[in-house]
């Protein structure tokens, strides 16, 4: 009997097969890699209404975060510093910069500076900012070397699985009290987390739900 078909049609079934796991498979990479927070949060850079430089105020004056971020140490959030902060300073220095007159401005018409949000978690997560600082996690842990930014970027993706690896080994991001706004802390095995695990009530949440969903 005559063949209708020549043979190598035999084989479409296998390549189509072969074919949809290799495309199910890009599909998965493209979603996991290049849809996740690294490359779509991370880097995130906005221009602000001022051009207020991280790297002169935390970095050359060294000025302390707790400072401008005041809330940080008793409040879930750190708080973006209200104008008459600036201006507890600038009443008195680069008072005729053209900087300083939008936060005079700003005063004078009781206005806030609308700056912009950069580092965001969705509503339906719980975070409080003084609970990790009073469990020694460093500043730079979560907001990287702002010491050296002259705008203020997102470096963590803030993601759900970035979170649980420091809750899962929170010693790699501990460090003393004294030491908690300090961007070039180094350990230099002098740091001993045990024995400050066991001198105070340091307790992450267990790894549930519960523990940022509440």
């Amino acid at each position: 009997m005559t063949q209708i078909f020549p043979k190598w049609i035999d084989s479409i079934p296998k390549y189509v097969i072969f074919g949809i796991f290799v495309s199910l498979a890009v599909v998965v990479f493209i979603f996991t890699y290049w849809f996740s927070p690294w490359h779509l949060e991370v880097g995130y850079e906005p221009v602000q209404p001022i051009s207020y430089s991280h790297k002169l105020h935390a970095g050359n004056l060294n000025i302390d975060c707790r400072y401008c971020h005041f809330n940080v140490e008793k409040s879930s959030a750190a708080g973006v510093p209200p104008t008459q902060i600036c201006m507890n300073c600038h009443n008195n220095i680069l008072v005729k910069s053209d900087k300083i007159k939008i936060l005079v401005n700003s005063i004078q018409s009781n206005v806030p500076i609308e700056w912009v949000r950069v580092h965001k978690l969705p509503d339906y997560v719980y975070f409080d900012h003084s609970v990790h600082i009073h469990s020694g996690i460093g500043c730079i842990s979560c907001h990287g070397e702002v010491n050296k930014m002259d705008r203020i970027k997102q470096v963590k993706p803030l993601s759900m699985s970035w979170c649980l690896d420091c809750h899962k080994n929170p010693a790699l991001h501990v460090r003393p009290m004294d030491k908690i706004t300090e961007m070039c802390f180094d350990d230099n095995n002098t740091w001993n987390f045990n024995a400050y695990e066991n001198s105070v009530n340091f307790h992450p949440p267990v790894i549930g739900c519960s523990g940022c969903h509440r």
